[in-house]
């Protein structure tokens, strides 16, 4: 029987600090978590979560920019598109913030060639050059 109660204890104990490595891991996370808040007139970039498509893997998911016309309590906010000015709800994990800035100056780039004038690169040859050598 004492071996019995012996392992009932180690296992409540294991539960114990089970639950409390658990909990300390949840509040280090929850920590970590940057926490939005969004404004009526800010302008907020949208996640689009449909977009499926093979082609488009590289596309950005982010459209936007859209405008915030009301902010609910719960994490739900109405925005408003820009272009066509239709207004619908979203929740605020499906936003981020937009950034406007300053455009870059463009400036104007020396063009420099690493081919003497005369030479040639495999991809001249033909027009299918590049199709055959992704082949192989």
């Amino acid at each position: 029987m004492d071996y019995d109660q012996e392992l009932e204890e180690l296992h409540s104990k294991a539960y114990e600090n089970s639950w409390i490595y658990k909990l300390k891991v949840k509040q280090f996370h929850d920590n970590q978590i940057l926490r939005k808040e969004f404004k009526v007139s800010q302008k907020v970039f949208l996640f689009h979560s449909r977009l499926k498509l093979i082609v488009g893997k590289l596309r950005s998911r982010w459209d936007g920019p859209f405008v915030i016309t009301n902010v609910f309590p719960y994490g739900a906010v109405e925005v408003q598109d820009e272009a066509n000015s239709k207004t619908f709800q979203v929740t605020e994990h499906q936003l981020k913030h937009f950034h406007e800035g300053s455009t870059p100056i463009v400036e104007e780039v020396d063009n420099i060639s690493l081919l003497e004038q005369n030479q040639t690169t495999p991809f001249d040859q033909s027009p299918h050059s590049l199709y055959i050598l992704a082949m192989h």
